[in-house]
């Protein structure tokens, strides 16, 4: 069988399959200390489901506009004016079928064969192969563990080249836990500005999980950029809402039309129901989402404290999100036969670094219980202790 030529290019998802090893070893009665997470292990908040569960009662069950609930729409425009301080009308917003979706919408509809995304690395996973199905060549930009992995305005001018046509920030970051400062955000703005056929996507999943008094700055509250810059969003991270599939996208008129559009004829409307949880997770009380981020401050204490006294690991203390990113690059193994030994001799899962773009780091997600976090540590560093 001939599949299509785009999918040359992609490559399977490495954290989806160290979930898969780590599922086929607990059916078969091993035990396993699972940091390979990329999800809250809190239930979702009562009053979400209360209102999804009212929807239900109520027949909510049809379809719905392509674009979202107008109720939901108009909720986020006031989100993103009362948090971020950006005003968009309800029409500037889109709902999605997950925060990753509308990434695929608004690249499927920004780029094309000739174009450049640059992208800074350490990255998510899907950031490059979805360029990549759009017909587009990822460019890659190297950030330093020195620099908290956040790359410099220099870097990004370099970067940018006539075929560039769209510019990835992602803060706080998936997986490294960085947050760019507001200074470091505008620093990137002023260089963007200089190049005005340069589209940006501002993917602000982790923006309510921060620590230690970090900000989040959306760079589309630069004024210079703020006509050529997408935010996208969603709900399954601060309101472990994960299964939910229930993201947006915010931006100018034409591109939210468009991608509308795109959607239409891919998936349709977003789960209705769902869609009425998610009214009420943005409309109602942010307590569940408070407590959740105490929660990762914790857990981010203890593991951090615990990794960083292992000889031979290089690890920089996150800001936001719940990954740890630690540097292995001292014990000779690329990454992923470390995590493959490390499940094998000890039983614990995380996520390989090549997945991210950088073989010299593993990612570790604390989205988990204290008492699992503290036995992955011990057998973390039995385990590195026999490779010095």
């Amino acid at each position: 069988m001939s599949l299509a030529a785009r999918l040359r290019p992609i490559t399977p998802s490495l954290t989806l399959s160290v979930s898969s090893q780590a599922k086929a070893m607990r059916a078969a009665g091993q035990p396993v200390w699972d940091l390979s997470a990329g999800e809250p292990d809190f239930d979702t908040p009562e009053p979400i489901k209360a209102a999804a569960k009212l929807a239900l009662d109520r027949g909510m069950t049809k379809y719905g506009p392509a674009a979202g609930l107008p109720e939901l729409r108009a909720a986020l425009a006031a989100k993103l004016q009362q948090d971020n301080g950006l005003r968009y009308a309800p029409e500037q917003v889109m709902v999605t079928n997950g925060g990753k979706h509308a990434l695929f919408n608004l690249m499927m509809v920004l780029l094309e064969g000739g174009d450049e995304a640059i992208i800074p690395s350490p990255y998510w996973v899907s950031y490059p192969e979805m360029v990549k199905l759009a017909g587009a060549t990822p460019v890659l930009v190297p950030a330093d563990v020195h620099n908290d992995y956040k790359i410099t305005p220099a870097q990004l001018a370099a970067a940018i080249t006539p075929q560039t046509k769209l510019f990835v920030l992602n803060s706080p970051g998936n997986p490294t836990g960085s947050v760019y400062t507001p200074a470091e955000v505008k620093a990137l703005a002023a260089v963007l500005a200089a190049h005005p056929q340069v589209w940006v996507v501002s993917d602000e999943i982790y923006e309510k999980i921060r620590y230690d008094g970090a900000t989040h700055f959306s760079i589309a509250a630069c004024p210079e950029l703020f006509d050529r810059t997408l935010i996208a969003n969603g709900f399954a991270k601060a309101y472990s809402m994960t299964g939910w599939r229930v993201g947006y996208l915010a931006g100018p008129t034409a591109v939210i039309a468009a991608a509308t559009m795109v959607q239409g004829h891919s998936t349709s409307n977003v789960c209705t129901f769902a869609q009425y949880g998610a009214i009420a997770a943005v409309t109602g009380s942010q307590e569940g989402v408070a407590a959740m981020t105490a929660a990762f401050a914790e857990r981010r204490e203890i593991i951090y404290e615990r990794v960083r006294t292992i000889p031979g690991l290089v690890c920089p203390k996150p800001a936001g999100a719940f990954y740890l990113f630690p540097d292995i690059g001292a014990l000779g193994l690329d990454s992923r036969t470390f995590c493959e030994k490390l499940l094998q001799e000890e039983g614990v899962a995380i996520v390989p670094g090549i997945a991210f773009g950088a073989d010299t780091n593993v990612r570790l997600s604390y989205a988990t219980d204290r008492q699992t976090i503290e036995e992955a540590c011990d057998r973390l560093g039995r385990f590195v202790s026999r490779q010095r």
